[in-house]
């Protein structure tokens, strides 16, 4: 296809604004499917992860055709903790669709991606979606849009950004937030304000190649894919090419697959050209930020500027009581090949040998970053501990630095007040506050640090009612001590089966974690105390039986249920002397041995 057909577009929204949706719509309206066709929703979401949290963890390519024009779709994650991903893919982008939703405007997260895609010069097109809410507010959102690119200093071109209006689940676009829209009418909207506001691919065919790799795909056949965007020249398939790797070194490597994108499939190619985005076969080692370049005049790519990791945890093989009952994979030297292997994919990770003891630290993004590695990690069979999470300092004119986040929360107006008092004690500042219709949209300028297992408490502060949303703002002076967890646990005694009995006596001294008949082992931590200090309990303790009955003196056991901690609950809960056990069946909380 000739390059001026070509437009490469990322689209960019916040967790849950609807992008996976529009691209089920953008490729269902070019008549991809047939009439009777059964199509998945969230197309794009492959992964099981994805669809049962319903966000988008890693970046993926598809393609539609347009009339005579391709519009290859870069899919990019909408959380921050995946930022490493978006400031790779957008390199393969000419422009950027920005999906907003028009009930809640541009959030935090939205900032991020696009202050990346201001940095990359690629124009701003704009979707308001999800105008069918009754609280929707196109107008206000258009303008906060607006206020976002200002505050970004965006040129003046980019200001100037098309908009179009829609609901991407009933599949409708209008250009008039007044025009009522028709459900599976108006999406050809959006595909005619990127061919006309997007520009095609720049390059040039006759120079030499210039391929650089910007993400990493798995075929269980081929191996591993790299792939990215044609920048300069065309590749056949067994072409002879050199690889210019991230330390420098230059070596010879032979194509021998190209994959183009249709929908969210890959297709066989023979040929491709310059501005085309494909996917190739024939490095085993392929890694992100490689350029594939002509043997005769090698010119590899500047290598992408990636941000860097503001959290650490430690990754130590299981050695708990009932190390290996569930995982294929338990050693140490398993989790280094695991570990290594995601950072070939995610350059975003850093992983290093601890210098005390076996194991690895692992620095991301953030606390959802690490966790979906540790449950990728998990149901593939690995079993492994981990430790809290810890923000990563560093020094700066003999200062010591740590990383700042903008949290912006929304709460009902009746639960600001705990909301304020408990990120006060968390050396939160509230920087900006807005009320309306009864919801309070309240801004704080917070350490890494005194978020780290905040959300849980929020949640209850809130009654499971209000969201909270964090970007990295900026680095600071080190805010002093913080204090996140006040309560104790309670610590199994010895290896044990729980007994209701013992639970029932139990429950009025805090928050249990477990159910009646579960094997538990010393030093397994199965509730919190409510009071400061740890407690040494044994929850296999029965009832002395005897042979005489009093009808006050038999009660019936009744247990309050008990709390459900999933692996984000856990990792966000543990204090600096607790482990989170990760098992393939369970996830567990213990103290080390010797540390009760």
């Amino acid at each position: 296809m000739k390059q001026e057909y070509i437009r490469n577009v990322a689209i960019i929204a916040h967790v849950d604004h609807g992008k996976t949706t529009l691209v089920d719509q953008l490729f269902r309206q070019s008549g991809m499917f047939r009439e009777n066709q059964e199509v998945a929703e969230r197309l794009m979401d492959s992964m099981d992860l994805e669809r049962e949290r319903g966000i988008t963890i890693a970046s993926k390519n598809g393609a539609y055709s347009y009339g005579d024009y391709r519009i290859n779709i870069i899919d990019t994650p909408g959380h921050a903790d995946f930022g490493g991903q978006v400031e790779r893919v957008l390199r393969m982008a000419d422009g950027a669709l920005l999906l907003v939703d028009a009930q809640e405007g541009p959030m935090p997260q939205t900032f991020f991606v696009v202050k990346k895609a201001l940095a990359a010069n690629l124009p701003i097109l704009v979707v308001v979606n999800k105008i069918d809410k009754d609280a929707a507010r196109c107008d206000w959102c258009v303008d906060q849009v607006f206020d976002l690119l200002a505050r970004l200093d965006a040129p003046d071109e980019t200001l100037d950004f098309p908009v179009v209006y829609g609901s991407a689940k009933l599949g409708c676009m209008v250009s008039d937030p007044e025009e009522t829209p028709v459900p599976g009418r108006g999406m050809e909207l959006v595909s005619e304000m990127i061919l006309k506001h997007v520009p095609p691919p720049t390059g040039d065919p006759e120079n030499p190649l210039q391929l650089q790799i910007n993400t990493i795909d798995y075929s269980p056949y081929l191996g591993r894919l790299g792939i990215g965007k044609l920048v300069n020249g065309t590749l056949s398939i067994n072409d002879s090419v050199v690889v210019a790797r991230r330390d420098g070194s230059i070596g010879p490597v032979r194509i021998t697959k190209i994959f183009g994108f249709q929908g969210n499939r890959q297709v066989p190619l023979e040929r491709a050209f310059t501005g085309d985005i494909i996917a190739v076969a024939g490095m085993e080692d392929v890694t992100v930020g490689v350029t594939f370049t002509d043997p005769e005049d090698p010119r590899p790519l500047p290598l992408i500027e990636i941000d860097p990791p503001t959290i650490s945890m430690n990754f130590i093989p299981n050695d708990a009581p009932f190390a290996g009952q569930d995982g294929r994979f338990v050693t140490s030297r398993h989790l280094e090949e695991r570990l290594a292997r995601e950072t070939l994919a995610d350059v975003a990770l850093r992983v290093e040998p601890l210098a005390e003891g076996v194991g690895f630290r692992v620095s991301g993004r953030g606390e959802l970053h690490l966790s979906i590695l540790i449950e990728k990690m998990r149901r593939e069979g690995y079993e492994f501990q981990v430790s809290r999470p810890r923000v990563i300092m560093k020094e700066e004119d003999g200062r010591t630095l740590e990383p700042y986040e903008e949290l912006t929360v929304d709460v009902d107006e009746n639960y600001q007040g705990a909301v304020i008092e408990k990120l006060g004690r968390l050396k939160g500042v509230l920087e900006d506050m807005q009320v309306e219709n009864g919801m309070v949209r309240m801004v704080f300028k917070i350490p890494t640090r005194g978020l780290l297992g905040y959300r849980s408490q929020f949640l209850t502060d809130t009654r499971g009612m209000g969201t909270m949303n964090y970007v990295f703002s900026h680095w600071g002076p080190y805010a002093g001590e913080i204090q996140n967890r006040t309560s104790g646990v309670m610590i199994v005694k010895e290896n044990c089966t729980s007994v209701a009995y013992a639970l029932f006596n139990l429950q009025d001294r805090g928050k249990l974690f477990i159910r009646p008949g579960q094997e538990l082992y010393k030093g397994q931590i199965i509730g919190e105390h409510c009071r400061a200090s740890d407690l040494v309990v044994n929850p296999a303790k029965g009832k002395k039986l005897t042979n005489m009955r009093a009808s006050g003196s038999d009660e019936a056991v009744v247990l309050s249920p008990h709390l459900e901690m999933t692996l984000e609950d856990c990792i966000s809960y543990v204090n600096d002397d607790e482990l989170v056990e990760v098992t393939p069946k369970a996830v567990r909380l213990r103290k080390p041995l010797g540390c009760h």
